[in-house]
């Protein structure tokens, strides 16, 4: 089963069509993922790569952009995963014990700074069936 995925966010229509959340919670979502294309200087189709599960861009731009948007959604702060806000925010949509199963194999990735550990847990997300 697959796990609600904040991190669908990366791109700005991927919240949009994610079940379980209001209009104005998509039009956020949205809103923070065009701002972050923008601070970041990255392409839509880079973003909309990276949602999709294609990680053979290795752009540092793309990587920073995973940082802007998770940071802007409280889920990372600092290069660092925050498993109390993700647990909150996804617990009630994606049932608990789903997510604390993909944190407990995703959580303690760390990068080489912190736009590479953001990628890095996005693409451990994604593999794991667990999308933000």
């Amino acid at each position: 089963m697959k796990v609600f995925f904040v991190f669908a966010a990366l791109a700005a229509l991927s919240l949009a069509s994610a079940v379980g959340l209001t209009d104005s919670q998509k039009a956020e979502a949205k809103q923070r993922a065009k701002a972050c294309v923008k601070q970041e200087g990255i392409t839509k189709e880079q973003a909309i790569a990276l949602r999709s599960g294609n990680f053979a861009d290795s752009d540092p731009k793309v990587k920073c952009f995973a940082n802007c948007v998770l940071e802007q959604a409280g889920l990372v702060a600092n290069g660092q995963i925050k498993p109390d806000v993700v647990l909150a925010k996804l617990g009630p949509i994606a049932g608990e014990a789903n997510v604390k199963e993909v944190q407990a194999k995703c959580d303690s990735t760390k990068g080489a700074d912190k736009c590479d550990t953001s990628y890095l847990l996005y693409k451990c997300y994604y593999e794991n069936h667990a999308q933000f």
